[in-house]
């Protein structure tokens, strides 16, 4: 039986990708622990929500309630996690229904990323909002891909990372939950680990909310894995810094 910290379990809880063992054991937690219940309640209305958006095509009016009803996420309970030298976290993860991986990143970010401030200018505003539905497409069009797989690990300080892998899509998209702001002039950079200590640039982290989603530049093609590392501003033709994160890329 998995013995992971209740704590961590009520979005799987919701989506009813536990094993019986550790259903029991989340059922127990919730009968003592009210702010583990409310989050159930709560994660189980956006999944409703997005279970019928995904039956049908979502209208702007749609995604713009479930992104404003997802303002904050609950963040993993702090954790003992090998240092950035050490071996990747051990991911836990489970081929999920289409719908239901949409709803783990919507109750995790809020997709796309891209945020058009209504004092903008109106040809930047524009420009912001067409990137922000290219973006949107694309990772809607992984997390729907019937291959799609996801990796969930835990990150340093308690942060946790997850990622969505499609071989079809030959595309990735990576979560982080919890990940504190980057130093002053540093930038998060992600990195596709393609093997022998290579590592290939994947673009730069969103770094605007507390809990930002990034959709992997270039293809996964024969990567294993990803990392996370921190930068001067503008990112860097290859890593000059420990990664802050490492996770491998979930099996087929």
């Amino acid at each position: 039986m998995n013995t992971a910290d209740p704590h961590t379990l009520t979005g799987a809880y919701v989506l009813d990708a536990l094993d019986p063992g550790e259903r029991t054991s989340v059922e127990r937690h919730l009968a003592g622990c009210p702010s583990c219940a409310q989050e159930v309640r709560e994660f189980s209305e956006t999944v409703t929500r997005l279970g019928l958006a995904v039956a049908a095509p979502p209208s702007a009016a749609l995604r713009d309630e479930v992104m404003r009803r997802i303002a904050t996420v609950r963040q993993e309970p702090p954790r003992a996690v090998k240092g950035a030298h050490g071996n990747r976290a051990k991911p836990r993860w489970r081929p999920a229904s289409n719908w239901a991986l949409a709803a783990c990143f919507a109750a995790a970010v809020a997709l796309g990323g891209v945020a058009v401030s209504q004092y903008g200018q109106a040809e930047e505003a524009r420009q912001q909002a067409q990137q922000a539905r290219v973006t949107n497409d694309a990772v809607g069009s992984i997390l729907a891909a019937a291959d799609a797989r996801v990796a969930t690990a835990p990150l340093r300080g308690g942060a946790v990372g997850t990622v969505v892998v499609s071989a079809s899509r030959n595309q990735a998209v990576f979560a982080a939950s919890g990940m504190p702001a980057p130093p002053s002039g540093k930038v998060y950079q992600l990195w596709y680990d393609d093997g022998g200590g290579r590592m290939r640039s994947a673009g730069l982290m969103d770094t605007g909310t507390p809990a930002t989603a990034t959709l992997l530049d270039g293809p996964v093609n024969a990567a294993s894995g990803m990392g996370v590392t921190v930068e001067p501003a503008g990112g860097s033709p290859l890593p000059t810094s420990a990664p802050v994160a490492l996770l491998a890329f979930p099996a087929a």
